[in-house]
Formats: C-alpha cells, structure tokens, sequence
C-alpha cells in the first residue's frame, strides 16, 4: 500500500486489524505495550479479548496477566477460543437439513455417534462419554463418519457434524 512500517503508525493499523477479527489474542506484553493498547482497541469496537497468563514476576506478563485480571477470557489451548467464538462466526454455508431417511445406511453405532454431534466443536473424550463408546471404538466410527462425509474431524481431536 506504500505505507513504510514506521511505529507511529503502529496503533492506526493496530486498531483497523482488532476491527476486522473477532478478537485479539495476547500472548506476551508488558503493561505498557503495543499488544495492550490493541487489547483496548478491541474491547472498545466490542471484540473478545483473550490472553494467555504468564509468569507473575516476568514484566513482559505483567500485561496479559492484567488483561485477565480485568476480564480478558484466560486461554491454554486454541479450543478455548473456538470454544468461546464458534457460536458467533459466521455461517459460510448452510448445511442442507437431514432426515433420517435421507442418511446413508447407518450403523447403530455411527447413528449414536450422528446425533451426539453438531455443528459445534466436540472433543473425543466428551464423545466417548456422551455415547458410551470407548474413545478407540469411537475414534474409528468417526473415521467411517468422516469417509462418508458427514463429520469433519478439526485440530484437537474436535469433531463437528457436516
């Protein structure tokens, strides 16, 4: 765009960013930092703030650490954050309604499975659980699913119904 990267115009493209996402991640900052001044833009144009804690005597924490203790959702793995934003993305498309008589040929077993999900991110063990299942036993019907294109299979052992 012709712009050279100069640190004044550091918290202009900052705020343009945080206005575009669905919110801001901050790994590492201190109080006083350019990662903090984006977490502030973000909250102001109604945007999820997430940050991951870090070290309470580290002064490179100091800032994310203040972030959570003013409300910023805390984050260890990426699936707190789908977790938290999976309801509010978009729809890219919608999927066409299924009745169980336009289903393939279903195993008890894959149907069980079928129904547990939705759209929605689920991990494994809680698909285990919900269907009584051994997790192994449930990770290859989720196989067939996938090969048949009802399920897809996201990082974090996560699964959604397609």
């Amino acid at each position: 765009m012709g712009t050279s990267p100069d640190a004044p115009n550091f918290p202009r493209r900052n705020r343009i960013i945080s206005g575009l996402s669905f919110g801001v991640v901050v790994v590492e900052a201190g109080e006083k930092s350019g990662a903090i001044l984006t977490a502030k833009y973000a909250l102001d144009q109604n945007r999820e703030v997430f940050a991951v804690p870090g070290n309470v005597n580290a002064a490179k924490s100091r800032g994310t650490n203040a972030l959570i203790k003013r409300g910023a959702k805390l984050v260890q793995t990426v699936e707190d954050i789908i977790e938290e934003l999976w309801p509010t993305a978009p729809t890219l498309f919608k999927p066409p309604p299924t009745a169980p008589s336009a289903l393939p040929e279903l195993s008890t077993e894959e149907r069980t499975i079928l129904e547990c999900l939705s759209p929605k991110p689920k991990h494994i063990d809680k698909i285990s659980a919900d269907t009584g299942l051994t997790p192994a036993k449930a990770l290859s019907v989720l196989l067939s699913l996938e090969l048949s294109g009802l399920v897809k299979q996201l990082s974090g052992k996560m699964f959604v119904r397609v």
